[in-house]
């Protein structure tokens, strides 16, 4: 990922705004935004974005913002996608494996110990459906999915996973300081409460 001196291209810090919105505002805002994707960030990049919203947002919010994103892009969908293949099962799970352990690093094995504990549907789907079929796709490097994941956690409020996508991030190569520009250009569509709840947190993974 190419960073300017403060953490972020100008493309990058777009998708994390795009990725804030679709988690948390309406969709006056989430078609703000990707109108200024259209004009800024590749089309491909947004369509990855947009897809993995579901994992992180729900069905409802990445389909409205699919349906957003043909109009304000006026590109038509793809006529067929690896994701309809069912016989890539065993692809998806190899390549969800490797993209988790990216990810988690030293905490994979507990990882998944934790997460089969809860229920063994969960830890597949984590893996197969989650890290593989989605987050390991080609069309978006790993660096900018795990900062659009850290930004939709924290649109959430959801702080137990953005502690860990934090965390994901620094093991897949993303700077200190991206992780901080991220939170900044997203404070005004998160709110105060939660842009500061986010910025401390990042300040406890950082250790300072």
């Amino acid at each position: 990922m190419t960073r300017s001196e403060s953490g972020l291209d100008d493309a990058t810090r777009v998708l994390v705004q795009l990725s804030a919105a679709i988690a948390s505002s309406d969709e006056a805002t989430v078609r703000y935004w990707l109108t200024q994707a259209a004009r800024d960030v590749p089309p491909e990049q947004t369509e990855e974005l947009i897809l993995q919203s579901y994992l992180f947002c729900g069905f409802p919010r990445a389909l409205n913002a699919a349906r957003e994103w043909r109009r304000v892009s006026q590109r038509a969908a793809p006529t067929s996608d690896e994701a309809e293949d069912i016989h890539l099962g065993e692809e998806w799970r190899e390549r969800g494996e490797q993209t988790c352990a990216a990810v988690y690093g030293s905490m994979y094995e507990k990882l998944r110990l934790n997460v089969r504990d809860l229920h063994p549907a969960l830890d597949a789907w984590m893996v197969v459906d989650g890290y593989g079929k989605v987050l390991g796709r080609p069309g978006l490097d790993l660096a900018r999915r795990e900062l659009c994941v850290v930004a939709a956690c924290a649109a959430m409020g959801q702080d137990r996973q953005l502690h860990s996508h934090l965390r994901g991030a620094l093991n897949v190569g993303v700077e200190p300081a991206a992780l901080a520009e991220t939170l900044t250009a997203i404070a005004g569509l998160i709110g105060a409460e939660r842009a500061r709840s986010a910025q401390l947190l990042l300040a406890r993974v950082l250790g300072k």
